[in-house]
Order: structure tokens, then C-alpha cells, then sequence
């Protein structure tokens, strides 16, 4: 079939099979920690991108004019340019990354030498979290294995329980008798309090009530204090639960958490630049320059990314040390991951209407600060705007006739195509395979109404908004219904659907090769990612009380008489799964050694090939197990990305 452009469908297809072939053959075997290769890779792309920008501009648009096409053409016109600027921005900053763990080697003996340590103060920052998160968060930092800490939880909920565990397990406590500016006024008012002592500390580290440390995380961080002009050490958020898309898909083996392109791939690319930012918990900051600038900036609902503009106007940069340093609860529930990446985007924008502004002149930051914020602003601002507009211009046309792209389906794969799979290419390339489209374009999906307003509020109306908690440690012993969530993409769906009838069942007059072929591809395709998105509101049942981690190590495990090796398939604080045969009866009493844990505890499961324990309860066994399981070695990432085993979860999800 020939097309209007004069193209048969083929031939529309072959420049982009070209660059799948090319990615496939040559990817592979580029070396993407070279910069000199990654920027090679990313202008290719590029040069794809910009290609099809060109072609939008000039040969996609229907006639100038007092129309609804032409006005529907220029506002998703706009967006769409806007979005690729965006998207080009971020891909000149995967150009360039950065590993410091072999500066962190190199400073280490330079730690260990030093005489005395600086004093390093940690704070818990906590609001309404239950005392099993916050037990755990204390009990872990208490074993870090720098020698000059003190140890503070900052209660904003002025609660008479948290302040007897404090006592009892050993560690300070600070609360104030209100809750101005949330978290920041929280910080600000135990960085008064220190201040007032007679030993200052040299350092400060935030954690939040959710986050356990694990032992190394103080000697490690202070490694790249050793640069005075080092004012933060960010760390990355790793967490030992599954976020809402990994747990209502299913996925939590096979697909890793949103968090892990931002913090694997692309805080790496903004370090290697000079523009890490820091993100709150796990990080190590100077007290000094903190102290100089007021403390914790409270002009911003994201007072941590603003932390790190105020603190480089007195010359004290951010750098991120990409290593599984904490572990912390994912938002369990879709409500509240929403809610957080909300408080994000308006964060964000209340920095650009702040002093913080890139298109603010006189506030000390550089030109590569400026257009790292920019392309932030355009990431929350026209990212999530385009993905709400990909869902309305087709049904436009297919309900209205209103046309926003004027060209036939073979143009469009023509131009699209090729940009689109270099894209995906060099992303999955980069990031190990984080990156596959349908997973995100549905993230972009369940946040972008709530996304878009927060801009439109946080641009407008920058003040007076309060600081939503992200709300952790919620037990559901049922499935449950988003009911908002899916009222919102109710309409969406209806009129994709709507559409697709009208155009080619009840009207089937417009012809496939024209503008019509081009809408009934990309409809199916938002029909596939609202039904995708409604599975995500259906919320799954919390199938264990605790988290499991997977071990697959050796333990010594010993009864009356008989001590042998066994592997540890998994473990949590409650219990372990080993395998082979148990060593008795259901009831029988053990005893396991793996590393530094050493505890007592009683078969409860009896399997063919593997059998449980149920770790004995007490006080000094309780904390020996949440150090060991949660401030130990193990983490609950999904390192290798097999596109085939997501493709199954997903149709095992939706046929199950």
C-alpha cells in the first residue's frame, strides 16, 4: 500500500529497523562508563530527535488559520518542543558520569588515621511513624562503626512513647512544642539546639524515620568530606519494599522501583557535571556552611534540593556517592506515592519563582546550574503535561475530525520511529536496562494529573502550602480500590474506546493511509497503558507482616547433637527458609549462626525440599536480628532487567 507521502508501509519502517539493527549489533559492546563513547552514542541519538522535531514543524501541521486544528496543532506543538528540550537536556547530562567509590578507597586510610573523628551529629527526622519503623531506624544507627557519633530523634509529634524507646534504647531526643515548616523547621530547631552545646558538631546527618543505615554508611560518606569544598554527601535511597507499580503488577522480581534510574543513572550524570542535588535522608552535611546560611532553607516544600543551591552560593558543592548505604520504605500505597512526587514537583516550583530561580540573575549559580534546573523544570512542568495531551489529540480526531497532527501513518513512522528506538536504545543501554517504555510511560501516567496541578499551583500560588507526609508503614490485609484514581482515567478510556467505534465501525469512512491509521495505532496503544494503569489502582494485599530478604548463603544450624550447613534461602526478622531436610519435627528447638547473628529458634514449616524457623523473641535477639537484616548485607534490588520476564508478569498480571 502506497501512502500519501508516496511511501509504502515498508519503506516507512526500514530507517527505523536500521537503528534497531545497529543498536543490537553495536550497544553491547560500547563501554558506557566512557564518556568520550556515551557522548558519541547520545549526539546520534540526538541528531534522530531533532530530525523528527523538524519534520513536526514543518510537514505535521495542518493549514495556519482560525481553526480548532490549527489551535489544538500549536498547544500539543508547544508542549511536545518543549518536552524534547527537555529530554535533549537530559541527555547531554548522561554524557558524562561518575563512580566515587574509588575516591571514597583512596580517602578511607586518610579517615581511619585521623586521631580524633569530627563529631558527627545524626538525626532522625519523624512526625507520625509507628514504633516498629522508628525502632528499627534507631537500633541500626546505633550500630554505626564510626567511633564519634551522637545520635538524636527529632519528634514533631511530641510523643511520650518515642521518648521512653529513646531513653531505653540509648539515644537523644528533641521535639518542640509546634510544627512550623514541617520537616525543615523540625531540622532547623534540633540544629539550634546543638548549636547551643558545649562540643559542636563538625558534621550533620539527616535521616528519615523510615531509613535504617547500615554500619559503614558515616566512615564511608566522611571519606569525601576530606575536600573542604565538599558540603553534602548524598547518598542514594534503596528500599527493602516494593513500590506501588512493582507490588499491584506483580513485578517486584523482575522490574526495579522507579527511584532506581533517577539514583543509578541519573544523579551519577548531574554529579559528573557538578550539579548533584541533595535528597534529603542518608546524606552527610557540613555544619558550618549550614549554619552560615540559616539552616535548612523553608522557602520550598523539597527544602533538601534548595539546601544544595543556597549552600553552593557560599561555595560548598554536592556530590553523590552511589552506594547501598540505607535502606527505607518505598510509599506502599499508590495514594501516597502520588502525594510524594506531588510535594516534588511543587517543591520545585516554588524554587523557580524563589531566589533559587534559574532565570534569577545575582544568586551565585553557573551555567550549568541553570540549565540543570532548567531541564528539572521542564521534566515536571511538560514531561507529565505531554503524556495527559497524548491521550487526548487522537481521540480529537477520531470523535471531532480536529486534527493536532495533519500526516499519514507512513510519514509518521517514517520520522517517529527511528527517534523513538534511538531513545530507548541509548536509555536501556545507559541504564542496564532500566528503562522500557510502556513502564514509563505508565509512572508518568498515575501522577500526571496530580503532577500538573501541583505545577500550575506551585507557579502561580508558590506560598502557604504545607508539607504532606509521605505516609509509611500502613498494613492492608485486603485488596483495595484507588476509587479517585480510577474515576480519572474512567473518561480517558471511554473516549479512546468511543473513538475507535465511531471511526471505523459506525463512520468507517476515513481511509487508514491518511491521518486515521496514525490515530487507531496510537489509540490501541493508550487503551493498553489506561488498562495498565487501572490494574496499578487495584491495590494488592500485603502478602507477609515483614520484609523477606533473599540470601542464598551458608548458616550453621544445630540441634541436640548435630551441627551441619545448610543454605539460607531468605530471611526477615521473624524468620528464615532454608533448604534441605528439616533437622526435626515442627515444634523442634535450633539454633542458627550466619555472620554476626547467632540466635535461638523453633521449626513452625515443614516443605519437601525446604523447611522455616521462627527466630525466638527477646529484647537482645530482636536487635541483633534488625541490625543483621536490616543494617547488613542484603538489599531487595532487581540488578538484571529481562525484558521477556516483564513482558510475562505483565500478561500473567492481567490474565490472572
Amino acid at each position: 500500500m502506497s501512502y500519501a507521502s508516496g511511501v509504502t508501509l515498508w519503506e516507512a519502517f526500514l530507517p527505523g529497523l536500521t537503528v534497531l539493527f545497529l543498536a543490537f549489533a553495536l550497544l553491547p559492546w560500547l563501554n558506557r562508563d566512557k564518556d568520550w563513547i556515551r557522548g558519541i552514542v547520545i549526539a546520534l541519538c540526538l541528531i534522530l530527535v531533532w530530525r523528527y522535531a523538524a519534520w513536526r514543524v514543518t510537514d505535521s501541521l495542518p493549514p495556519v488559520g482560525l481553526s480548532w486544528d490549527f489551535a489544538a496543532a500549536i498547544v500539543f506543538l508547544s508542549v511536545e518542543l518543549l518536552a524534547l528540550v527537555g529530554a535533549t537536556l537530559s541527555l547531554l547530562f548522561l554524557t558524562r558520569t561518575i563512580d566515587r567509590t574509588p575516591e571514597v578507597e583512596r580517602n578511607l586510610p586518610w579517615v581511619n588515621g585521623l586521631a580524633r573523628k569530627p563529631l558527627v551529629d545524626v538525626l532522625i527526622c519523624t512526625y507520625n511513624e509507628d514504633e516498629t519503623i522508628l525502632e528499627r531506624t534507631i537500633i541500626g544507627a546505633l550500630a554505626l562503626d564510626y567511633p564519634n557519633y551522637r545520635l538524636w530523634v527529632c519528634d514533631d509529634g511530641r510523643r511520650d512513647w518515642l521518648e521512653a524507646l529513646c531513653a531505653r534504647l540509648g539515644c537523644g531526643y528533641i521535639t518542640r512544642p509546634g510544627n512550623a515548616h514541617a520537616k525543615a523547621g523540625n531540622i532547623n530547631h534540633a540544629l539550634g539546639h546543638l548549636n547551643t552545646l558545649p562540643e559542636k558538631p563538625e558534621f550533620i546527618s539527616i535521616l528519615d524515620a523510615d531509613f535504617v543505615v547500615k554500619s559503614t554508611f558515616l566512615t564511608r560518606t566522611m571519606a569525601l568530606m576530606r575536600d573542604p569544598g565538599v558540603g553534602i554527601v548524598q547518598t542514594p535511597q534503596h528500599f527493602f519494599n516494593p513500590d506501588p507499580i512493582q507490588t499491584n503488577l506483580d513485578m517486584a522480581r523482575v522490574w526495579p522501583d522507579e527511584q532506581r534510574y533517577f539514583f543509578g543513572v541519573v544523579l551519577p550524570a548531574k554529579d559528573a557535571w557538578g550539579c548533584a542535588f541533595c535528597c534529603g535522608t542518608s546524606s552527610l552535611i557540613r555544619f558550618a556552611p549550614l549554619m552560615e546560611i540559616g539552616g535548612f532553607p523553608t522557602d520550598s516544600v523539597t527544602e533538601d534540593y534548595l539546601l544544595t543551591l543556597r549552600l553552593k552560593e557560599k561555595g560548598a558543592r554536592t556530590v553523590f556517592l552511589n552506594e547501598i548505604l540505607s535502606l527505607g520504605l518505598a510509599p506502599e500505597g499508590l495514594k501516597e506515592y502520588i502525594t510524594q512526587r506531588s510535594r516534588w514537583a511543587l517543591g520545585f516550583m516554588q524554587i523557580m519563582g524563589g531566589h533559587s530561580s534559574p532565570f534569577r540573575f545575582g544568586n551565585g549559580l553557573n551555567l550549568i546550574d541553570r540549565i540543570g534546573l532548567t531541564e528539572t523544570f521542564l521534566h515536571w512542568a511538560m514531561t507529565f503535561t505531554f503524556r495527559a495531551l497524548t491521550l487526548i489529540v487522537p481521540v480529537l480526531y477520531l470523535l471531532f475530525d480536529v486534527k493536532a497532527v495533519s500526516t499519514d501513518l507512513a510519514s509518521a513512522v517514517t520520522f517517529f520511529l527511528p527517534a523513538f528506538v534511538a531513545q530507548i536504545a541509548v536509555g536501556t543501554w545507559i541504564s542496564g536496562g532500566r528503562l522500557i517504555p510502556i513502564m514509563s510511560d505508565l509512572s508518568q501516567l498515575l501522577c500526571a494529573d496530580a503532577i500538573i496541578k501541583s505545577c500550575a499551583v506551585g507557579l502561580f500560588k508558590p506560598h502557604g502550602h504545607k508539607f504532606k507526609v509521605t505516609a509509611k508503614g500502613r498494613s492492608r490485609d485486603e485488596t483495595s480500590v484507588q476509587w479517585p484514581l480510577l474515576r480519572s482515567f474512567a473518561p480517558y478510556l471511554f473516549l479512546s474506546v468511543a473513538g475507535i467505534l465511531w471511526a471505523f465501525v459506525i463512520d468507517d469512512t476515513r481511509p487508514l493511509a491518511e491521518s486515521a491509521g496514525l490515530a487507531l495505532v496510537w489509540t490501541w496503544y493508550n487503551i493498553v497503558l489506561l488498562l495498565l494503569a487501572c490494574f496499578v489502582a487495584v491495590e494488592a494485599a500485603d502478602r507477609r507482616a515483614g520484609e523477606r530478604f533473599h540470601v542464598n548463603r551458608a548458616g550453621l544450624l544445630s540441634t541436640a547433637g548435630n551441627t551441619q550447613w545448610r543454605t539460607i534461602c531468605d530471611i526477615s526478622i521473624s524468620g528464615m527458609r532454608l533448604m534441605g531436610e528439616a533437622p526435626g519435627s515442627i515444634g523442634s528447638h535450633v539454633r542458627i549462626r550466619h555472620e554476626d547473628l547467632d540466635v535461638d529458634a523453633t521449626i513452625v514449616r515443614v516443605g519437601e525440599s525446604d523447611f522455616g524457623v521462627r527466630f525466638a523473641e527477646c529484647p537482645e535477639a530482636r536487635k541483633a536480628l534488625i541490625r543483621h537484616v536490616y543494617a547488613g548485607p542484603y538489599h531487595a534490588e532487581v540488578e538484571h532487567v529481562r525484558p521477556a520476564k516483564v513482558a510475562g508478569a505483565l500478561l500473567g498480571r492481567i490474565f490472572r
